[in-house]
């Protein structure tokens, strides 16, 4: 007769990995459009539960603090930082990240703008930048200087394009307009 020697290390980690697995709570959401379920620890930010668990990668990493807007999407159809949101508390939440924004066939004007006003330069911001822009002018079809550096602030660029990005943001102002007159 053998017996099975087991360290109490190894028993401790079994024991963890049960309790991480115990721990996880299924959240229901609508992703761009789409109802999804995730078997998710419920601290996850849900930066990591669209970029590792659904492979949506157009949402960026950046600070993981909440500071630079690369991981912005829009939580209910307002602009948040996504690395600071735990996916807990999303049930039946309505999500909409930079995948969900136009399509390859009709870009969305704000992403029209961004083209137009050669905006974007090393483009990791991008994502979050755009996101923050369509926020703005879902809730104000006329934004002021003022308004867009408000709705703005807190979305960093490495490569200063601030100036053509609130050209883009009144450029996107009136292709909307033009796109609603035709």
């Amino acid at each position: 007769m053998t017996s099975l020697a087991v360290s109490p290390t190894t028993v401790l980690k079994l024991n963890f990995r049960e309790t991480l697995e115990d721990m996880k709570q299924t959240i229901q959401m609508t992703i761009n459009g789409q109802r999804r379920e995730l078997l998710v620890d419920p601290q996850q930010p849900l930066l990591w539960s669209l970029r590792d668990d659904l492979g949506m990668t157009g949402t960026k990493y950046g600070c993981g603090k909440g500071l630079c807007g690369c991981c912005t999407v829009h939580l209910n159809g307002v602009a948040v930082r996504s690395c600071q949101m735990p996916t807990g508390g999303l049930q039946n939440a309505e999500i909409r990240t930079i995948e969900g924004v136009g399509s390859e066939e009709m870009l969305h004007p704000v992403q029209q703008a961004w083209e137009i006003e050669d905006v974007a330069q090393c483009g990791y911001c991008q994502a979050g930048q755009i996101m923050s822009a369509v926020a703005l002018l879902d809730s104000d079809s006329s934004p002021s200087d003022e308004a867009i550096d408000v709705a703005m602030d807190g979305n960093l660029c490495r490569c200063a394009t601030y100036k053509r990005i609130r050209k883009a943001i009144h450029r996107a102002v009136r292709l909307k307009m033009e796109g609603a007159s035709s």
